[in-house]
């Protein structure tokens, strides 16, 4: 871990909780946590032709959860979800734990999940390009996985490589302080002995793609 990394992550961190501050503000609690909830069964249906059980009586975690995580609509199952920036969430009025009694909510960041063997699935979304240090994340994340278990990520991924490069020299995009391309982030979950079951694009925009990302641990 650098110091340069360190720093954006820093800065990043502070604006994501604004950013959430300010996207929330103006929503009506009962109609956002309903559409969310949708938005992820959604999901949630788009990734269960590539996995093999039904997602009953799991043990799942949510990785960078946010407010507003996977982890609403996976009642039934034991979860737990993780996020550095939960106590500052509690003060949002979109954020209501003690309505999610199947949740097991810890403050930490992924690089500091200690778990092993642990989870049937991992789902990592819109969480690994906000991380300090990405591969103490997927060596965190991998570890914590049962064999045989899931690990769904979601990112935006850069299509041009040109544009990667400038991302990555000049924050363009301070909130994400990873900025890759989608074989960059498949390999990291590759030569930590995962298989790619399938790349889903959910998302096309200007500069990136944003994929779901199914792999198995062997």
């Amino acid at each position: 871990m650098n110091d340069t990394a360190t720093w954006k992550w820093k800065i990043a961190q502070t604006l994501e909780y604004k950013w959430w501050q300010n996207y929330l503000k103006n929503k009506d609690t009962e109609e956002y946590i309903s559409w969310k909830c949708l938005y992820w069964n959604k999901l949630l249906q788009a990734i269960s032709e590539y996995t093999d059980t039904p997602l009953e009586e799991k043990y799942i975690m949510d990785a960078g959860c946010g407010p507003a995580g996977v982890f609403m609509v996976l009642k039934g199952n034991f979860v737990t979800a993780i996020d550095p920036l939960l106590d500052k969430y509690k003060t949002l009025k979109h954020f209501n734990p003690e309505k999610c009694t199947w949740v097991d909510f810890r403050n930490i960041a992924i690089e500091a999940l200690t778990d092993e063997n642990k989870y049937d699935y991992i789902f990592c979304l819109n969480a690994i390009n906000h991380v300090n240090d990405i591969e103490c994340c997927y060596d965190n994340l991998v570890k914590a996985l049962k064999p045989n278990g899931y690990l769904i990520v979601s990112t935006d991924a850069h299509r041009s490589n040109i544009l990667k490069k400038i991302f990555q020299i000049i924050p363009g995009d301070v909130l994400h302080p990873v900025q890759l391309n989608l074989s960059e982030y498949n390999e990291q979950l590759t030569r930590r002995g995962l298989t790619i079951v399938k790349d889903i694009l959910y998302k096309r925009e200007a500069i990136f793609d944003y994929y779901i990302t199914i792999a198995q641990k062997q």
